[in-house]
């Protein structure tokens, strides 16, 4: 008599592409070390695809070339268990797409961030500290709830709960589980990591908090707005810089805001570039519907200290039991959602700030007012300039942006260049509902 047949575990080679949809390849766990060196093979057109998964008819690959997709061990993850005990462990290894002779491949977004990464260490002798927030809605056909209550909290508990878990057995380290303002809106936050690990780590929220959800029959989006008239979720990315043996670089107890001349600097990089920043990090139509004036979101590229409306926040800090404000100080970058790649965005950012820095860019487009608030001629006054309207438009800041055009991989623009303007013909024709709909689907 045969032998009875039961599912062999998998493992998963995983890169979260141009617009930070994860994909990879599957292999028998057991034969991990066979995939160590060579990985598993790649399709540049891969990159190629748009939200709506068809593949930009101009982009620069088409059928031609191969690719290796290379693991970084360092960067696994499994979850072995959840809330449906039948399914399978969840175990993916984030890697790197390299050409088939092992050279790095210029498209690839998370080789990108190491090499900016680098470059801070090299050149400036930094390194980066960050961490992402996420906010999403979340389904479970129970009443709706009230913004921030118990109540709430209570409605989304289980779930919750095994998100905590998995997220902890993944070595998310997550900090806090909270219902936000929105209909069934729910924010998860983890403790910050250095470099790379920051952007896998976002990377490996958004899988376990889907597969959690899958696994309970539950809907859920991370989408920046899943109804026309939903309060928005986004994606806040914080950010410190650390000297290499771990020391806060961002503070300066002596200035009126406590942003340090190097914080400062880099902060006005951000704002400089920001209008062209917006094509990486608020990377759909639906986009800018988020960005926009009272939604607690960001539509003008300034400096705010706890200030919601403000694009680039300085964060609050606590002096309770004794901690540190400088270790606590961060800034909080605010014009980013979820249809983002975290690697493409967090580096794009990065090399703002670090032109800002070379630059010696001044800092003056702060305020701690709302933005809409003040008129034409104040905003002109401190520097203060809207941000793009369209994804059209923060495409076109892109291509105007001669700096960071220069900083980023040829390959990489002109394959984002292709998916986006693809995207935006597939799109061209929804409704602001039905783009809301639209996008709630993919993401």
């Amino acid at each position: 008599m045969s032998e009875r047949l039961s599912p062999l575990p998998m493992t998963t080679i995983v890169t979260t592409d141009l617009i930070g949809v994860t994909r990879g390849r599957s292999f028998p766990t057991d034969e991990l070390d066979a995939y160590q060196v060579a990985g598993c093979g790649w399709v540049p057109a891969n990159s190629a695809l748009t939200p709506q998964d068809i593949i930009a008819s101009s982009n620069p690959w088409g059928a031609y070339g191969d690719l290796r997709l290379i693991p970084d061990l360092s960067s696994r993850v499994t979850v072995n268990n959840g809330p449906d005990a039948d399914a399978p462990a969840l175990d993916f290894i984030h890697g790197d797409i390299r050409e088939t002779d092992g050279r790095p491949w210029g498209a690839c977004p998370r080789t990108l961030l190491r090499n900016e990464v680098e470059r801070y260490r090299d050149e400036l002798g930094l390194q980066i500290n960050a961490a992402f927030e996420h906010e999403f809605n979340l389904d479970s056909g129970a009443a709706e709830h009230l913004a921030f209550s118990l109540e709430a909290q209570r409605q989304g508990a289980e779930f919750g709960g095994w998100l905590l878990s998995a997220l902890r057995a993944g070595g998310v380290e997550p900090e806090m589980f909270l219902p936000e303002y929105g209909k069934h809106q729910y924010e998860i936050t983890c403790r910050p990591a250095l470099g790379v690990a920051a952007a896998d780590r976002a990377v490996n929220v958004r899988e376990i908090t889907r597969e959690i959800a899958r696994q309970m029959g539950l809907s859920l989006s991370f989408a920046p707005k899943t109804a026309e008239h939903a309060v928005c979720n986004g994606v806040h990315l914080h950010v410190s810089l650390q000297d290499m043996a771990g020391q806060p670089m961002m503070y300066d107890a002596g200035t009126a805001n406590g942003l340090s001349s190097l914080g400062q600097h880099w902060a006005a990089g951000v704002l400089h570039y920001l209008p062209a920043l917006c094509a990486f990090t608020a990377p759909t139509p639906v986009s800018y519907e988020r960005l926009q004036p009272h939604h607690w979101s960001a539509s003008y590229a300034c400096l705010g200290q706890r200030n919601r409306e403000a694009a680039l926040r300085i964060c609050p800090t606590v002096s309770l039991g004794g901690k540190s404000v400088a270790m606590q100080y961060n800034l909080e970058f605010r014009a980013m959602d979820a249809t983002a790649s975290p690697h493409l965005a967090m580096a794009a950012l990065l090399i703002a700030g670090r032109l800002g820095i070379e630059q010696r860019l001044a800092l003056n487009a702060i305020t701690d007012e709302i933005p809409d608030s003040l008129n034409e001629e104040q905003r002109h006054a401190r520097g203060i300039v809207a941000l793009p309207a369209s994804l059209s438009r923060a495409l076109d800041c892109l291509r105007n942006s001669e700096a960071l055009i220069e900083a980023l991989p040829s390959a990489l623009l002109d394959t984002y260049f292709a998916l986006k303007t693809e995207e935006l013909t597939l799109t061209e024709q929804l409704s602001p509902a039905d783009l809301c709909e639209h996008y709630a689907r993919l993401y």
